[in-house]
């Protein structure tokens, strides 16, 4: 095989769940570009919908289906639903999530849970329901969106750090159940990217000045700038290939280099 066929998709059927936008519908119009047949999943009805339409102006045509990931019911439900009208699921892509920027003691333990129940309980639910199709046939990949939170605590995001960290570990423990089965499971830890999750962060100020989370960021990124979610396309797409066969259990951080900076010294 051509080095570069090894990156083809050709065949395969992508699951990205909450994929209507954002770093989601980036990853899965890569993967559509690289020949897969394209699922996800919203919450609501109207967001599938404009997920569609999104789809539709880009020329992908992709399967949508509304579901909540928290639930097992309709996850087992969709995925049964997936197999049937679409085919056997190739490639998941543990895409949806929340954050909730509240400091620790300020924040309830209803709101810490919803957080850990979204990004960590409904990776592991999808995981769980798609893992038994791809032993069957020989062969699948996980890929699930962790961050650089994965590895490191900031103000306000105790939830949400602790979610990722957990994410990192259910990554790797995949790995070690199910790579006998030529099951990949590897996980991508965005750095800061320009998203309308993050657009308030990077709103000028009345002032004409950067927001100050703005400016901490381009601080501490060599890169100087936010990544975007188009910046995360090709890395997803080697996770999700053949060219990433004994890839397993490891995390690829696309973060301009934040993680490998100490920041710049005070002048």
């Amino acid at each position: 095989m051509a080095v570069l066929d090894s990156f083809s998709l050709k065949g395969k059927v992508a699951l990205v769940t909450g994929a209507s936008y954002g770093i989601g519908f980036a990853i899965a119009s890569a993967y559509a570009d690289a020949g897969a047949t394209i699922v996800f999943n919203d919450i609501k009805q109207e967001l599938v919908d404009k997920g569609i339409a999104a789809y539709a102006e880009a020329g992908i045509k992709a399967h949508g289906y509304v579901c909540d990931v928290t639930n097992e019911e309709q996850v087992n439900a969709m995925v049964a639903k997936i197999e049937k009208e679409v085919g056997i699921i190739d490639i998941l892509v543990n895409n949806a999530g929340i954050i909730k920027r509240i400091p620790m003691c300020e924040m309830s333990a209803a709101d810490f849970r919803q957080v850990i129940d979204v990004d960590l309980n409904a990776p592991f639910i999808v995981s769980k329901a798609v893992i038994p199709s791809m032993i069957k046939k020989g062969h699948g990949k996980i890929i699930n969106i962790c961050s650089m939170m994965s590895e490191l605590g900031r103000e306000t995001v105790s939830a949400y750090a602790a979610a990722k960290g957990g994410l990192k570990m259910l990554t790797k423990n995949i790995c070690s159940e199910y790579g006998e089965y030529n099951i990949q499971c590897n996980g991508i830890g965005p750095g800061y990217i320009a998203t309308p999750q993050t657009a308030p962060l990077r709103e000028i100020q009345p002032d004409g000045s950067k927001h100050p989370f703005d400016q901490f960021i381009l601080a501490k990124t060599p890169a100087n700038r936010w990544g975007e979610a188009q910046d995360l396309a090709a890395p997803a797409v080697f996770l999700a290939s053949d060219a990433s066969n004994f890839v397993n259990g490891h995390v690829l951080y696309v973060d301009g280099g934040i993680l490998a900076y100490i920041g710049k010294q005070p002048k």
